[in-house]
């Protein structure tokens, strides 16, 4: 198993930290991948001088190679990105270039695509800190070895992979705590933003229902004329002519079975060329695309493959069968509510822990009402609400959350219970067994929806992040 592979999954452990009613979201980019830019102007504040970096931007030290007096490449906000720590992020993401068989740069274009990337990153590793998000130990360690679980590796077995692939195992934790980190800012930043209306998943089902009405399939037959292997020029101008010769034939009326059955070099030869029907997906496009243009009991022109010249009929075409009806899906569903604290600067752990066990006890003891605290005290969106959350199928809310709520009977307010995003207090106050076909079929559908805006908005996001930064390049002497 290459490091590519493994750092992949990491990335996708990061991804299962959603907020409590868990949206899609789009697979982020690699801890140390290389963002898709040139080297940008240099952003600096409104209140700032413009800093003009030496030709546009980071210029890589002639031969920095074996050097250990580390100095400052670059300056982002109040911190730095250092020329040791370049050389050794470059130094990785060309070994993962390398394992997953990508076309690699020129050296000194790869080291600026690299230095852009660790700016983007710099900056919104200190946006994350300024609105409070950390990833302690205790949540990095249930990630990781999530990690090693995906990979069907004990946590010693992941340490001396990443090891023997050239990462030490300490690098390779503090990458994963800072793309989960960077993971909650945008969703707190992005994904939370993102909104879809009823109207647009009613759009987007009207739309695949007029397109599987469209779908079809084609009955086609073939007739193969090969070109061997290693054909000399000559070789192949000959297939040609006979192929030309067979197209002549049956535009003068001769049968195509019979054709078939007597020059074909297809598989299928003595069944008259017979394919059969198929979807016109899943044949090769430029058969598709002449296909298309047919009415049942023409045939294709002389079509070039590699394999050699084929000609097509199309013997009749159909309507595509409906996709069978997906079975029932009988589910659980819990109506809950919960307050939830979040750690900000001015509010550790520790407190909002102790915080919401106040509150509980003042629940036990009916001095207090669930939905008032929440609307006074919790810190989402839900707040207004009551902290009414609506109903949860399962998969709808990150696991802490959900153990915790599945834990409750009706009528039952949990413990303080932490999630990647802060503690929460939860109440369940029913649950239904339910046919969730047409839910599941919406959700999906507002799934594949979300997906489609979020790349654009993370893409805009980012780019302001980037843009509000002060950057400034420092030549090395």
């Amino acid at each position: 198993m290459k490091l590519a592979a493994i750092l992949l999954c990491a990335v996708t452990a990061g991804q299962s930290l959603a907020q409590v009613r868990k949206p899609a979201t789009a697979a982020p980019a690699a801890p140390a991948a290389p963002a898709p830019a040139a080297a940008a102007p240099v952003a600096t504040p409104a209140t700032g001088p413009a800093v003009k970096p030496a030709a546009g931007g980071f210029v890589p030290p002639a031969s920095s190679a074996g050097k250990t007096i580390d100095s400052i490449a670059v300056v982002v906000n109040d911190d730095v990105i250092t020329r040791n720590e370049i050389e050794a992020r470059t130094r990785s993401v060309e070994a993962r270039m390398k394992a997953s068989n990508a076309p690699i740069p020129d050296a000194a274009d790869l080291q600026r695509q690299v230095v852009e990337a660790m700016i983007v990153e710099r900056a919104q590793q200190q946006l994350a800190k300024e609105m409070g998000i950390k990833t302690d130990d205790q949540q990095l360690d249930r990630a990781i070895a999530r990690i090693a679980e995906q990979q069907k590796m004990t946590l010693p077995e992941l340490r001396a992979q990443m090891e023997k692939e050239g990462m030490p195992f300490a690098t390779f934790r503090e990458e994963i705590r800072n793309e989960i980190s960077l993971q909650r800012l945008r969703e707190h930043e992005v994904d939370a933003k993102i909104t879809i209306s009823d109207a647009e998943v009613d759009t987007y089902l009207a739309a695949e229902k007029a397109a599987n009405a469209d779908k079809v399939e084609v009955n086609i037959s073939q007739i193969l004329v090969r070109i061997p292997e290693n054909a000399t020029p000559e070789q192949t101008a000959a297939r040609k002519a006979r192929a030309d010769e067979l197209m002549r034939q049956l535009r003068t009326g001769a049968d195509f079975g019979k054709m078939a059955a007597t020059y074909s070099d297809a598989p299928d030869a003595l069944k008259g060329g017979e394919v059969g029907w198929r979807d016109p997906n899943r044949l090769p496009p430029l058969f598709a695309g002449e296909l298309a243009k047919l009415s049942p009991g023409q045939v294709t022109p002389v079509i070039r493959s590699a394999t050699g010249f084929h000609v097509l009929k199309l013997v009749d075409k159909r309507a595509a069968a409906a996709a069978p009806a997906a079975d029932a899906v009988v589910q659980q569903q819990t109506h809950a509510r919960h307050i939830l604290l979040k750690v900000t600067p001015t509010m550790t752990a520790a407190e909002a822990k102790h915080k919401l066990a106040d509150f509980k006890e003042r629940l036990d003891n009916k001095t207090a009402k669930f939905e008032d605290l929440a609307r006074t005290m919790s810190n989402d969106g839900t707040a207004s609400k009551g902290g009414d959350l609506g109903w949860l199928a399962p998969g709808d809310s990150v696991p802490e959350f959900e153990t915790a709520m599945n834990a409750l009977k009706p009528g039952e307010i949990s413990n303080p219970v932490e999630t990647p995003f802060g503690w929460h207090l939860i109440e369940v106050l029913e649950r239904k067994s339910d046919d969730a076909t047409k839910e599941r079929e919406r959700n999906m559908a507002r799934n594949v929806i979300r997906e489609r805006k979020m790349q654009e908005a993370m893409e805009d996001w980012a780019r302001q992040v980037r843009d509000r930064a002060y950057v400034e390049f420092r030549e090395e002497k």
